[in-house]
């Protein structure tokens, strides 16, 4: 039974759905579990993750579906709701699914975005827990992170007040010698805090701990969150985080976790985080949440053990990519997949009418604001110039050998002759295109998408990387711009040519993933270019380095790690009933 979700809330289908939601003994015999591979928290569980795959290694792997999106409006197209539909709707069709979301960020669930739950009848539950911290994994993060900068402040005091001979009798510790004007890492905290961009530590007396200038980001730009959601196993979590880049020395060498001996402390808080958490649809399917690294400066992805396991326990395993495809899908393709040695089956291309429209030029779309009428009004002239970028993102997937389903996100004010000139264009181009009307209608309306998805998975794919891992850091940033952004060349600023000169002289960073900084609103650097864009250079202004996860990651434009809470937030409409503890106003 779809909810009617033009009269109810998120919370309050959410608040319907979750009394009937399936209890950990009751997971435990619909996926054939074993009973020491589930681990109850409360309503929901985490899976035993080394348990599962020790027993299931050698059972084939389902389908691998990846959904990801056409470049969007600030108010997102739904990525997380079709990835809930097409679970819905191949559960309708009788099909042994599951997927993984990412696990949403504190900080945007307070502000504007929301809890990223999905929406309407293709919602995740129980979305309290799933907005509010779930089993804990950000807090541990944030515990771990800190846990490094505490050491790292700690340290530059003790050998700022003592010398060699004091310092190697009083503490056992040898001389790290840290560069003050060069400590990377800051602190971290999962909301959205502007007034924590740039701070200074350590006022008082010599006792107050290390006086000098740091910073917050948001708990989901750690760098820990990032090596999260490509880890392996617990070995390789505990080795990433020892080879972390807090600073560097006077001399110009890093100094890491490792050398502040933090990391198997780190590891301790950590420990439990590698094991997914189980939630589930409203239609009570499968959904795993694990990881939630930003996508303009990580991977952007939900977890590879996540997907491993997905793979060994449900023949069609959906996983999404955030952002749009142009960022998302293709790190899902050169890092996610290259790191776990998982091939797609298929890659589904969410699309809206409102966001085509604003491609082929419409009028600014403003969150908080409501919608001009021309995103709401039939209007197949704007509507077809914008199908530019979906044909775009099109070729961009066709050029990894997958040929992608278009998934039109239908809006109930959306025009029939709209959607059939959208599935004229994309059929055109060669993709599989389906309408879904999974908000409004659950699993029953995204039937005609899981069909797609389902003939598409049975069709061979020529699954391919864009570049080899010896290609060097500036091709392979040039290869990007061009093949998948559709730039005409990469210009470098003299700071970040000088960076990647160096790092393409150490054979060591060959091996290191390519992640792309840049914004998600446009094809270009610049989130006011909508469209497809001819005739531009993308510049790369510096080179962040993520030792631990073993990024390089050329930063094109202005990325803040910390996000700013908006004048109207959503925290303003979130409450508590007093009487039964429950939570309303999330959505």
């Amino acid at each position: 039974m779809a909810y009617d979700a033009v009269k109810m809330a998120d919370w309050q289908i959410a608040e319907a759905a979750e009394g009937g939601m399936p209890a950990p003994d009751q997971w435990r015999e619909k996926l054939g579990l074993q009973k020491e591979e589930i681990l109850p928290y409360g309503r929901i569980s985490k899976l035993d993750f080394l348990k599962i795959m020790k027993r299931l290694q050698n059972k084939p792997d389902g389908k691998y579906i990846e959904v990801t999106a056409i470049t969007p409006t600030p108010l997102g197209e739904g990525k997380s709701t079709t990835s809930l539909g097409l679970i819905e709707g191949l559960g309708k069709r009788g099909m042994n699914v599951g997927g993984c979301l990412r696990q949403p960020s504190g900080g945007p669930t307070m502000n504007i975005k929301g809890t990223a739950a999905g929406g309407g009848n293709a919602l995740l539950i129980p979305m309290t827990e799933f907005s509010m911290g779930l089993t804990g994994d950000i807090n541990d993060i944030i515990n771990a992170h800190n846990l490094a900068m505490v050491a790292l402040n700690a340290r530059m005091q003790h050998e700022r007040n003592y010398n060699d001979e004091q310092l190697a009798r009083l503490t056992r510790m040898r001389r790290l010698d840290v560069d003050p004007t060069r400590v990377e890492m800051g602190w971290v905290i999962d909301f959205c805090a502007q007034g924590l961009r740039r701070i200074i530590v350590g006022l008082g007396g010599r006792m107050e701990g290390f006086l000098m200038e740091s910073k917050f980001g948001i708990a989901v730009s750690s760098e820990l969150m990032a090596i999260l959601s490509i880890v392996r196993d617990l070995a390789d979590l505990r080795k990433r985080l020892s080879e972390i880049t807090m600073a560097y020395d006077k001399a110009g060498k890093p100094v890491t976790t490792g050398d502040l001996e933090v990391a198997g402390a780190m590891t301790a808080w950590m420990r439990n985080t590698i094991n997914p958490t189980l939630c589930s649809t409203v239609e009570y399917q499968p959904v795993m949440v694990h990881a939630g690294p930003f996508a303009n400066i990580a991977v952007g992805q939900s977890s590879i053990i996540a997907d491993r396991i997905g793979l060994k326990m449900f023949d069609y395993h959906v996983t999404e990519s955030g952002f749009a495809a142009d960022i998302g899908f293709e790190k899902f393709w050169n890092v996610k997949c290259r790191y776990s040695g998982l091939k797609p089956h298929v890659s589904v291309l969410t699309a809206t009418v409102r966001a085509l429209k604003m491609h082929g030029g419409g009028p600014k779309v403003v969150a908080g604001l409501p919608l001009p009428q021309e995103y709401t009004k039939e209007n197949l002239g704007l509507l077809e110039k914008g199908t530019e970028n979906m044909l775009h993102l099109i070729k961009v997937i066709r050029t990894a050998g997958i040929n992608p389903v278009v998934c039109i996100n239908r809006f109930h004010s959306d025009t029939d002759a709209e959607i059939a000139l959208v599935k004229k264009i994309a059929e055109s181009a060669g993709a599989r295109c389906a309408e879904a009307n999974h908000w409004a209608k659950g699993g029953d309306g995204a039937l005609e998408l899981a069909d797609a998805v389902i003939d598409a998975c049975n069709e061979k794919n020529d699954f391919k990387f864009l570049y080899p891992m010896k290609m060097k850091l500036r091709q392979r940033v040039e290869k990007i711009a061009t093949t998948v952004y559709g730039a005409d060349g990469v210009s470098w600023s003299p700071e970040a040519e000088a960076k990647a000169k160096a790092f393409e002289a150490d054979p060591k960073y060959d091996e290191f993933a390519t992640m792309m900084v840049k914004t998600h609103l446009s094809l270009t650097h610049d989130p006011s270019v909508k469209g497809v864009p001819k005739g531009w250079t993308l510049p790369i202004r510096d080179v962040l380095i993520y030792s631990g996860a073993k990024f390089l990651c050329p930063c094109a434009g202005t990325i803040s790690l910390m996000p700013g809470t908006s004048s109207d937030p959503a925290f303003r409409r979130v409450d508590v009933d007093v009487n039964t503890g429950k939570v309303s106003g999330l959505f």
